[in-house]
């Protein structure tokens, strides 16, 4: 997609709306692609590598043919907690099923130097009270989440009977014995009463389409399969093998924050290859306060999870609880800063003072990144080239204590490509416009798939009633009943990004999730059905209402500059964040539920 924007000139003294809005949008149309989510390469066939599991060896069994009550695929922090709100609520036989060699989901996968939650671990670690566990710091590493999945695996006997190495390949529905037959690349044959289908947001690589891909000849690994055999050191760091190599990292998201800083200090020379610029604001991590964790009485994770929701989604509340980053932009930027400015102005205030008043607060929100960045990098020129233009919650919130600092060094260098991405590979380099920069390796920071179809992200399709595939009945979109289930596809519920409340702490979302699918199928078992599904006319109410309520969530990233929220700049893909998540916000879908279990009518779900 070819936009042509005048570029605006140079930055005001003063703030100018105009200006700004210009600026946004000069900076959006260089990034914008008519490709969208399909500028990425799928990671099969010549490029299924990246895929592979570098961190257990495979081990050799004997196909499985049998039946379980209960088959969960996917292994990742949904599907623990599904597992374990169902176990508590009497399901006893329960099959996980995960490629991966152990639980953890994206926490078994990502093993890069620096790996760390970017939402307070005592809200995003589940069943802290459970297990009796505090976290050792506020945004704890790699290792301790995956440790604590393991726990959560351990004390709640997920580990009976689960199947990893193990990639599903295949689901169909019998309608005579009301029964799913899943098939594996192990030649398993499993028959299930009850099918959930967790694949996870953030479980498939995705690669950049960049030419001549195939043509380096230099060592490349994603980061979601960090190859420490080349690099040397560990998830800590101190990647000692990298001394004599010039690297090159593709990307500058979430996961680039993160471990370029060991990259910086480990490599003989590292080129940061960047489209984008991320809006790098403090993290102010810290280890645990043993005094604040002796002082938590009963119920504390879930107070403290559901206050950070109501404080992100713009719901409010008396009290921050957390007080981070999250929680302050929040708060400047959503309901809570309109509703002060509102009684500023003694009730006066039309709704387009309103977004006049956002977008100015929203221009001092940014500001403060951008000031930050000129304090902390040296080099005048790399410091304005890492600053964003794009309103603040127009890509997902960002935090580090030192990744801007890495740029300080004499060894990193910053390529930005001025939005435009990377023109394309050699044998042993990166080509950006007229320059091409020789490296020995490349690391690709480019994060996982997000907005492309649900089976593709999945990798397999799902055959219900009447042969009705998935792929077919969600090709506009997924079409669901509160986002679990869908009909002609009994007996089967859906725990990814499907038409759900999505809190900016996921595993909110999928404890909310879990307590109603807990809730639903205690009903099933308690009055003796054999099948459980969702009533056509609720799904097609439901469908109507996600269409209705997130028009102003598309509205809102019209003019933003292109990621994976909005599909990369296609705000109108069925299958984007955009589309996935309920519009009313997370706490009005978890309150929604909530309302709905307590009339006790199942309405909408036909229990037989």
């Amino acid at each position: 997609m070819t936009v042509t924007v005048q570029d605006p000139g140079p930055q005001p003294d003063s703030f100018d709306p105009e200006w700004v809005r210009a600026k946004h949008a000069f900076e959006r149309a260089k990034r914008l692609r008519t490709d969208a989510v399909d500028q990425f390469i799928e990671v099969t066939a010549e490029f299924s590598h990246y895929a592979d599991d570098p961190y257990t060896a495979f081990a050799e069994r004997d196909p499985v043919s049998d039946e379980v009550e209960v088959l969960i695929i996917g292994a990742g922090l949904g599907s623990l907690l599904a597992a374990v709100r169902l176990r508590q609520a009497g399901f006893e036989d329960i099959r996980i099923v995960d490629k991966a060699g152990d639980v953890g989901g994206t926490w078994y996968w990502n093993r890069y130097p620096g790996a760390q939650c970017d939402i307070e671990s005592y809200i995003y670690l589940p069943l802290l009270e459970e297990l009796g566990y505090i976290p050792s710091r506020r945004y704890a590493f790699g290792p301790e989440i995956r440790k604590h999945c393991i726990a959560i695996a351990k004390q709640f006997d997920l580990y009976r009977n689960s199947l990893f190495q193990t990639a599903v390949t295949g689901m169909e529905w019998n309608d005579d014995t009301r029964r799913w037959t899943v098939s594996t690349d192990r030649d398993d044959a499993i028959t299930a009463n009850i099918v959930l289908v967790s694949p996870g947001p953030l479980s498939r690589p995705k690669l950049p389409g960049i030419p001549g891909i195939n043509e380096f000849r230099g060592h490349t690994f994603h980061t979601s399969r960090w190859d420490y055999s080349y690099t040397g050191g560990d998830e800590s760091g101190e990647l000692t093998e990298l001394g004599d190599k010039t690297v090159g990292i593709i990307g500058t998201g979430a996961t680039a924050l993160q471990c370029v800083p060991h990259l910086g200090k480990g490599a003989g020379k590292l080129y940061v290859f960047q489209r984008t610029p991320a809006a790098v604001d403090a993290r102010g991590d810290r280890p645990t306060d043993p005094d604040w964790a002796a002082s938590l009485q009963p119920g504390w994770q879930r107070e403290r999870m559901e206050n950070f929701t109501r404080m992100t989604a713009g719901a409010g509340a008396n009290v921050d609880l957390v007080d981070d980053g999250w929680t302050q932009v929040s708060d400047e930027l959503t309901t809570p800063a309109v509703m002060r400015e509102f009684q500023r102005r003694g009730g006066q205030m039309t709704l387009e003072e309103i977004g006049d008043f956002l977008f100015e607060e929203d221009y001092k929100s940014m500001e403060k990144v951008r000031n930050r960045i000129a304090s902390i990098v040296e080099d005048p020129d790399t410091a304005e080239k890492l600053k964003p233009w794009y309103k603040r919650l127009c890509k997902r919130l960002s935090f580090h204590d030192s990744y801007l600092q890495t740029f300080n060094r004499d060894n990193v260098e910053l390529v930005d490509t001025n939005g435009k991405g990377l023109d394309r590979l050699t044998a042993d380099g990166v080509v950006v416009g007229d320059v091409e920069y020789k490296v020995d390796a490349l690391v690709f920071a480019t994060g996982f798939e997000v907005g492309t179809s649900y089976t593709r992200r999945s990798g397999f399709d799902i055959v219900g009633r009447g042969s009705v595939r998935l792929s077919d009945k969600w090709a506009k979109g997924p079409r669901t009943f509160h986002g679990l289930q869908s009909h002609d596809f009994p007996n089967c519920f859906f725990l990814g990004y499907t038409q759900t409340g999505i809190a900016h702490n996921y595993v909110h979302t999928a404890e909310e999730r879990a307590r109603h699918l807990a809730y639903i199928l205690t009903e099933w078992r308690d009055r003796g059905g054999s099948l459980v599904e969702a009533d056509q006319q609720a799904e097609d109410d439901w469908v109507r209402t996600m269409a209705e309520t997130t028009e102003m969530g598309k509205q809102f990233f019209a003019d933003c500059t292109p990621s994976y929220l909005d599909s990369e700049g296609d705000t109108h893909n069925p299958d984007s964040l955009l589309s996935a998540g309920y519009g009313g916000g997370p706490v009005a879908f978890f309150e929604l539920l909530e309302q709905w279990r307590a009339t006790g009518s199942l309405d909408g779900v036909t229990i037989a």
